[in-house]
């Protein structure tokens, strides 16, 4: 978000009480373009036309296509000669069928389209540029990071910053490492966590058994963080709402954050990749404006200490990019368009974001992870079972199935023949894909808060190590035993999901097939090959983090062994009970770490399990020399 930012929303920022859960449509901040005349199209603008699925695999052609171009890159290793193979194959549809076309005297667009599944694009489409000169740009984020520092500077006692945080998304797997890192941090003073009531029902009846308070929810949550009564006295738990306009914190409690606060942590957010439109819009953009507004009304109120507002988004705001990098200074539509809502609407409130900043003046960061996953030095993620795990448990619980000897000779190798067809991976081999373990996140997130010069910048928390598809198989097979077939991700799109999902329904294993359906949405995108490549070096740059950054092998090996041994792969799902073993867990693994003295992820795999076995009661999951 610096001099060299080109986009936001056109209108003027709304107040919240005109968003609400209001949901735009993406001509506020998207506009179609002619690609012949460069003059925008007053068209509407829908959606599914932003994503990806929407300009692929409608034709049988073109997924032979995309399947032979995998299949090339795998042998050759050289994106560029792919990518120049595919113009020259679509450039030679297209003159074949202009020569049809002459013989039976149709346009060439129609038979291209018929035969070969090509369609020549008239347009394209770009966010909406902003009136702001690129010096003006520079003279704002000179000023806030200026009124930053000065800000950061009064609030300072002795040899503490005495910050006072209110932190959205508390709950949250990210969320809880952000209040386990500040608890041990001293500048950190108090941090006020916006949760809801939570309503607890009888599964059968519906009825109402228990309604637990946000304070109730907050001292539990404490207790799961192992934190005790010293730590845990610096937090505060209040009732509130992101879809709701101020939060819907209460009058009294929001004139003592007026007066109180330094920052906001934005963090709260819907990471459902298969969310619809307006779902994710409400719960990222919605949420995101009402936060912003929240955090002018603190930063305009007479006195207040308060020094910015720590937007959390994600790196893939970036979208399917095309050989260009992924860069930190700006936000630019993608070439091959987006994944899904979830990484469309995210974008959508980065450009928020940086409205608020420059039409309202307020000061905000914005920090862009990369696919979060467990600790880095352990693997512990309190309980989380999305994104990567989500594949990691399905084959870990496969695998069990094929290894169970208990039944008859029909039902073994019916488990064994449903359990091999869960372990099928969409993934192209040479796919890269950026894991980053939460607590490097967490770091930067806290480091944000201290770092007046980070104000305006948009800052990737992603890795500079990418691992492969080909790795994470293999990685799963050394450390789970599991054989994963790697599948072209089109044909397993197109082919061999439906068979497989229509086959288990056949047996009725609905629950799988609908897993493999949801699991195949969701890194159909993130494993095909030409993943965007995410610039790094603001988290050095202006929040002076180790610019070694995670091993991302290392990283996912804690994951698959901490869902082997802590969570037995999404069994064991009591928090209370997680908390327990993600103790005894953790001091093992500081145990090991200190024994070798490196980290526990470069372990070798059977070397790990066989001190795990000899410390470990895995059944009961009690130390035995204890």
């Amino acid at each position: 978000m610096s001099e060299h930012s080109s986009s936001s929303p056109e209108a003027e920022a709304p107040s919240a009480a005109e968003s609400g859960s209001q949901v735009f449509q993406p001509e506020r901040y998207i506009e179609k373009v002619s690609l012949i005349t460069e003059e925008v199209l007053d068209d509407e603008i829908r959606p599914e036309q932003l994503l990806v699925s929407h300009h692929r695999d409608y034709h049988p052609a073109d997924v032979q296509a995309r399947r032979f171009m995998s299949r090339l890159l795998d042998s050759t290793q050289d994106e560029d000669l792919v990518r120049s193979r595919m113009r020259e194959i679509r450039e030679l549809g297209h003159r074949v069928s202009e020569r049809i076309g002459k013989i039976v005297k149709k346009d060439t667009e129609t038979v291209s389209k018929t035969l070969f599944g090509l369609k020549r694009k008239e347009y394209f489409f770009r966010y909406r540029k902003h009136p702001h000169s690129a010096e003006e740009i520079e003279r704002t984020l000179s000023k806030l990071k200026g009124r930053a520092l000065m800000k950061l500077v009064d609030v300072r006692q002795g040899d503490r910053l005495n910050l006072r945080v209110l932190l959205t998304g508390g709950t949250g797997f990210v969320g809880q490492e952000i209040m386990w890192q500040a608890a041990h941090d001293p500048d950190v003073v108090e941090m006020v966590v916006l949760i809801r009531p939570k309503t607890i029902r009888d599964r059968k009846s519906g009825e109402v058994l228990e309604v637990l308070s946000p304070e109730r929810r907050g001292q539990d949550l404490l207790q799961r963080l192992w934190l005790d009564s010293e730590m845990a006295s610096k937090f505060r738990f209040i009732a509130g709402d992101i879809e709701e306009p101020r939060f819907g914190i209460s009058d009294e409690d929001f004139d003592e954050l007026k007066t109180t606060l330094t920052h906001v942590i934005h963090c709260a957010a819907s990471v459902a990749f298969d969310d619809p439109y307006d779902v994710s819009f409400k719960a990222n953009v919605a949420g995101t404006l009402n936060a912003l507004e929240l955090s002018s009304t603190l930063q305009e109120h007479e006195g207040s200490p308060f020094v910015a507002h720590l937007s959390i988004e994600t790196s893939y705001i970036h979208g399917r990019q095309s050989r260009n990098l992924a860069r930190e200074d700006q936000v630019v539509f993608p070439r091959n368009y987006y994944n899904n809502y979830y990484e469309l609407t995210k974008a959508m409130a980065s450009l928020e974001t940086e409205q608020y900043m420059l039409e309202r003046d307020l000061r905000v960061i914005q920090l862009c992870p990369a696919i979060v996953i467990g600790e880095s030095r352990a693997g512990n993620n309190r309980g989380d079972t999305k994104v990567v795990n989500a594949p990691v448990n399905v084959f870990g619980r496969a695998h069990e199935a094929i290894s169970h000897k208990r039944g008859n000779v029909f039902d073994r190798t019916r488990a064994a023949a449903l359990a091999r067809m869960a372990c099928i991976f969409p993934g192209d081999p040479s796919a890269e894909i950026n894991l980053i373990p939460v607590d490097r996140v967490v770091e930067g997130i806290l480091a944000a808060l201290k770092r007046p010069e980070s104000v305006g910048e948009r800052v990737h928390l992603a890795t500079d190590n990418r691992v492969t598809s080909e790795k994470i198989r293999d990685i799963v097979k050394e450390e789970l035993g599991v054989d994963v077939r790697l599948a072209d991700p089109t044909t397993h799109r197109n082919v061999t999901l439906p068979v497989l999902s229509k086959l288990l329904s056949g047996l009725k294993q609905e629950r799988l097939a609908n897993a493999l359906e949801k699991l195949g949405n969701i890194f159909g995108g993130y494993s095909e090959w030409g993943q965007p490549i995410h610039e790094v070096g603001n988290d050095v740059r202006f929040l002076n983090l180790d610019d070694r950054r995670p091993n991302s092998e290392h990283c996912f090996r804690m994951l698959c062994r901490h869902n082997r041994f802590v969570q037995r792969f999404g069994q064991v799902r009591d928090l209370d009970e997680i908390s327990r073993r993600e103790k005894i867990w953790w001091d093992l693994m500081m145990e090991l770490e200190a024994e070798t003295g490196g980290p526990v992820g470069a372990i070798d795999p059977e070397a790990f399990r066989q001190a795990v076995r000899e410390r470990l009661d895995v059944e009961n999951f009690v130390r035995l020399d204890a």
